[in-house]
């Protein structure tokens, strides 16, 4: 018998976690929520949407469970301010944790975390609450990643390292190990992080330009 699950979203990443819930867990999603102001169709991939001011009296949470399934917009506080709306109103949050990911840490995972394929987390490390690992990233032993964060793909965390509340790593990302990034701090795509960040730090790499030789130049292509 499969937990009925209520998704908060009617988005890609909503989509998403249909998806993978659906195919790939001991769930089955029932209907999603958004905030009534949002409410634009009453069906979102052909279930149910309800406005979320009236989700207690169509999906109980005594009977139901729930997944906020937003992204890292405005530095991860829209989907934070959701999780504990959800809290408050006495939901237990739902987590997905891949089937397709490495898991070494004794399942110290919070609630409402969204964690991908091809993720590897090292034993002795620590995910709070509220935290999306895209895919494919490797989260190294003894490293803490706190509330509300999200990671995207193909991010190296090294060794120890302690990631604060409501950060953002972008794709490539790579963090040395023992340093510690502040609360609200965005690493940008393709950073390397070889010190401490401080907190509300942007941290952005450098883009690739173009070579002044062109393509048509190159022997070897």
């Amino acid at each position: 018998m499969k937990t009925p699950l209520v998704i908060f979203g009617a988005g890609d990443i909503a989509q998403l976690a249909h998806y993978y819930f659906s195919t790939d867990s001991d769930y089955e999603v029932v209907a999603f929520t958004v905030d009534s102001a949002y409410l634009n169709d009453t069906q979102f991939c052909n279930l149910p949407v309800c406005a979320f001011e009236d989700l207690e009296a169509h999906y109980p949470p005594g009977e139901n469970e729930l997944f906020v399934a937003l992204s890292y917009s405005k530095i991860n506080a829209i989907r934070k301010e959701k999780y504990l709306a959800a809290k408050s109103m006495g939901y237990r949050l739902a987590s997905y944790i891949s089937s397709h990911a490495t898991v070494l840490n004794e399942e110290r995972i919070g609630e409402n975390c969204f964690v991908l394929e091809d993720n590897t987390i090292q034993p002795f490390v620590t995910l709070g609450n509220n935290v999306t690992l895209w895919s494919g990233n490797h989260i190294g032993h003894h490293s803490t990643i706190r509330d509300h964060v999200f990671i995207a793909s193909h991010v190296v965390v090294s060794g120890g390292v302690d990631i604060g509340e409501q950060c953002f790593i972008g794709v490539n990302a790579t963090l040395r190990d023992h340093i510690k990034i502040g609360e609200r701090c965005v690493v940008g795509a393709g950073t390397l992080l070889l010190s401490d960040a401080e907190p509300e730090g942007l941290y952005v790499g450098g883009a690739t330009e173009r070579s002044k030789v062109p393509s048509t130049k190159l022997r070897k292509i």
